[in-house]
């Protein structure tokens, strides 16, 4: 994480709303061939764990029960020109961006327990599209469903330690963020504009 103090956030629903948000990210660790990383869907249990599911393929799969990992979950991010300031000779440009990582022990899930976090997951993100009605996994071929389930393992980590960075350009004046926020919108990085304007201070 960016060791500037000004990026961090105390809120933790902020840090779990960017998790619901992203739901996905990568999940880093050491083993015995070496660190690994997989890149997975995450769900945040709310109560202090998340939960996420790979191939067993993985080279990561194998060694994650009772290890400890590191999640990330990347938020926006964008560049900015250093044009966009008052003195433009004065500064260089910049990457503004929110990210969360999240750090503990990890262990396997139980059939039972990856199948309910499946229909979660499946459940959350189909809730999202705005026409039709959502898939469920009750309408899929149940041996196509076991096959699949045969395949991946799932994970549960219980977060440890949550570190985040959230660098709007905190620290500089309110309308040298709004100019910046104003071109963040008219380059299409709407998202990271909005959070400028309501996060920074």
């Amino acid at each position: 994480m960016h060791p500037n103090p000004a990026y961090r956030h105390a809120d933790r629903a902020l840090r779990e709303d960017i998790v619901e948000q992203v739901g996905f990210g990568t999940v880093f660790a050491s083993t015995p061939d070496g660190p690994r990383v997989a890149h997975v869907p995450i769900v945040s249990t709310r109560d202090g764990a998340i939960q996420f599911h790979m191939a067993k393929a993985n080279g990561l799969a194998r060694h994650l029960d009772g290890a400890t990992a590191l999640a990330v979950v990347n938020g926006p991010d964008t560049y900015v020109s250093a044009r966009w300031y008052d003195e433009p000779n004065s500064h260089v440009p910049t990457w503004d961006y929110l990210a969360v990582e999240m750090e503990g022990p990890v262990r396997q899930m139980a059939e039972e327990g990856l199948r309910a976090h499946l229909e979660d997951l499946t459940g959350r993100h189909e809730a999202r599209i705005a026409d039709g009605e959502p898939w469920r996994m009750a309408e899929a071929d149940p041996a196509h469903i076991d096959k699949l389930v045969r395949g991946i393992t799932g994970f549960e980590m219980e977060v440890k330690a949550w570190r985040e960075t959230i660098k709007l350009h905190q620290g500089k004046p309110e309308r040298v963020r709004a100019r910046i926020a104003d071109r963040l919108d008219e380059q299409g990085a709407g998202a990271i504009a909005h959070l400028m304007r309501t996060l920074a201070s």
